[in-house]
Order: C-alpha cells, then sequence, then structure tokens
C-alpha cells in the first residue's frame, strides 16, 4: 500500500507539471550538481530510469561534472547543453553492476561511477551487511542465545529482532578485526561452518577485477574509492585504521586502474558517520572530493568533502524517481506543506 500511495503521489507531481517546473526552476536558479546514489541494478526498471535521466539531465561522469561545478566551466557546459549536469552513482560494487548496468550505459551512452570496496573485491565474499538474514535463513538452529535472551528462530518477529541486533553489532564496531570475530562468533553460534555460503544470490556478490577492467576499458563506467573493507568510519577507533581504510583503498584502486582515483564515497555516509575527524582523514588521504548520502543539491559553495546526494533506488517506479531527482520531496519538506510525504513516503534521507 505504501509503495502504491507513494506512485500516486509521484503521478501527480509529474502530470500536474510540477516536476518539469521544478526541473526548471533548478536550472534557473544557479549552478547546481546533482548526484543520485543507487546500489543495487536488478530488481526494477533501471532502463526507464536511465531513458529518463537521460532525456531531462546533462550525464556526466563524477569527477568531470564536479571539476565543471568548481571550475567555473559552467558557462562553457551550458554552452552545449543547457539541462542541469547530473551523475549516476552506485556504491558497493554489486555485481549486478556489470550483468545490468554496464550493458545499459554502454547501450542508452550514459556515463555511470562505481565505488568500490577492494577487500570484497579481492575475496569474492558477500558484503556484510547481508551476513544477518543469509546466517538466519540457513541456521540449522531452532533457537540461538543471545545477550542472556533466547531468539527462536521460527518465529519471524523474533527472527527479525534478532536479524536487526546483529546488524548493529556489525555496523558499530570499532575495528574490522572485530567486525569479522562478531560475524565468526555468530556463526558458531547458529551452528554454521566458519567458512559457511549459501545458494547466494549471484547479483549481490561483488564485482571481479576483471569486470571492473572490462567496464573501465568501454569509458561508460569510471571508479571511486569506497575504502578498503566498508566499516562505519566514524566507529573505528584506531586513526592508523581509519587512516589505512581510506588511503590504501585509493592506492590499491590507482595500481589497479592505471590512474589516480580522485573521489571518495563515505560508507553509509550520513553527518553521524563520518565527522570531522574522519573528513579530515579523506582530505589527507588524498582525494579531490567526497561524497556523502546526505541529501540536497550542490553548488560551487558546497563543500569539497561533504557532497550531497539523493538516495534513489532500481526498484522505485520511474515517477517517483522523477520527483526525487528535482528535488520535490526535500522540497515540500522545507516548506512543511505536505509534511507526511516525507515523513511516510520518502526514501530521502
Amino acid at each position: 500500500m505504501r509503495k502504491y500511495i507513494l506512485i500516486c503521489i509521484a503521478a501527480l507531481f509529474y502530470y500536474s507539471g510540477l516536476v518539469g517546473v521544478a526541473r526548471w526552476w533548478t536550472r534557473r536558479s544557479g549552478r547546481f550538481l546533482i548526484i543520485l546514489n543507487y546500489h543495487r541494478a536488478t530488481g526494477g526498471d533501471l532502463r526507464r530510469h536511465l531513458l529518463y535521466l537521460r532525456k531531462y539531465y546533462h550525464i556526466l561522469h563524477v569527477e568531470e561534472a564536479i571539476d565543471d561545478l568548481y571550475k567555473l566551466r559552467q558557462h562553457e557546459l551550458h554552452v552545449r547543453d543547457r539541462r542541469t549536469p547530473l551523475v549516476l552513482t552506485f556504491d558497493d560494487g554489486y555485481r549486478d553492476n556489470h550483468t545490468h548496468a554496464y550493458p545499459l550505459a554502454r547501450e542508452l551512452q550514459v556515463p555511470i561511477t562505481i565505488y568500490l570496496v577492494p577487500g570484497y573485491v579481492d575475496s569474492g565474499k558477500s558484503f556484510w551487511w547481508l551476513d544477518s538474514q543469509r546466517m538466519l535463513r540457513n541456521a540449522p538452529v531452532r533457537e540461538v542465545h543471545f545477550e542472556e535472551s533466547v531468539y527462536k528462530l521460527d518465529q519471524p518477529d523474533q527472527r527479525a529482532a534478532l536479524s536487526r541486533l546483529i546488524d548493529t553489532h556489525i555496523c558499530h564496531a570499532t575495528s574490522v578485526a572485530e567486525r569479522e570475530a562478531f560475524l565468526l562468533s555468530m556463526r558458531e553460534a547458529l551452528a554454521l561452518p566458519s567458512s559457511f555460503s549459501d545458494e547466494e544470490d549471484v547479483f549481490t556478490l561483488p564485482l571481479t577485477w576483471q569486470q571492473i577492467q572490462e567496464m573501465q576499458e568501454s569509458g561508460w563506467v569510471s571508479f571511486g574509492a569506497h575504502t578498503m573493507n566498508h566499516p562505519v568510519l566514524a566507529y573505528l577507533s584506531d586513526s592508523v585504521e581509519l587512516q589505512r581504510e581510506i588511503a590504501e583503498c585509493q592506492m590499491l584502486l590507482t595500481q589497479r586502474l592505471g590512474h589516480l582515483v580522485r573521489t571518495f564515497a563515505y560508507p553509509i555516509g550520513q553527518a553521524q558517520h563520518i565527522g570531522d575527524a574522519v573528513r579530515k582523514a579523506v582530505q589527507r588521504g588524498g582525494y579531490d572530493y567526497a561524497l556523502t548520502t546526505m541529501y540536497g543539491f550542490n553548488s560551487p559553495d558546497s563543500d569539497h568533502y561533504l557532497l550531497k546526494r539523493i538516495e534513489v533506488d532500481v526498484d522505485q517506479h520511474w515517477l517517483v524517481m522523477a520527483a526525487e531527482s528535482a528535488g520535490l520531496w526535500g522540497f515540500f519538506s522545507r516548506l512543511r506543506w505536505v509534511p507526511f510525504i516525507r515523513k511516510h513516503f520518502s526514501n530521502a534521507p
């Protein structure tokens, strides 16, 4: 029901002309850059998204777009194309970015940027935020003791509660070693082998270096850094590990890709996951720009290391994505004309 109500609201915005007015207002109001943040490429209609965006926005690789924003080349850009510049980013580097997003990028001639986690590319293991549900789905035990409570895995509400608790522990780990040790302890508690794997969706696995190289050679896919192992940087207790996660990621990607990687995307990326120490560590790491998941458009006055993005998802209807990219959810939320829209129906952070 929630999904259909959201589509109805987005359709009202679109067919009433509000989305078009919002796009026009953005063009007329000054120099802005819109950065959209996807993750997966399957599970929806990415083709319809890209067709819409290609029609109404000037889509660029992230470095070119940000350079244009800050280096006062916007006038030259508008001589070529009067549409608002927009960047398409995909965080984490899921394998379906290669099997689904990449063919569409080539076919429709739409540049995309993927933010990679080299530690997962090297290991080929599934990402940590997928582990709790995978473990619980495959656990041979009927109940598990966790934090002085007993959770019955055949009861959906208790299983979901335990999954949330596991995710919270992993997310707040103060080191990658602590995170991996906790995951190992949970596998033991659930009677799973330490090297456990299941019949998982291959598209949820990380990209391979061969796939990354193929996409880069096409010219339609560029890459940025997303830490070595995807910890939540603000929670790391060791400043040396913090700097290593950031700097080694750039070094390894630069070696693998054959050119300097200049942009960084913060894992999770809200203000509480960054902080001043993390921002400074990224700057020391040699990056020119860093992207958050904080909602909004970017202007020449935006902080180079706190660039905003609009979170969208491939499973959203294209009308919802159109309203998101035009900034309408944020616009109405700020005006408080219809506060229930953002509270109950928007995916914007």
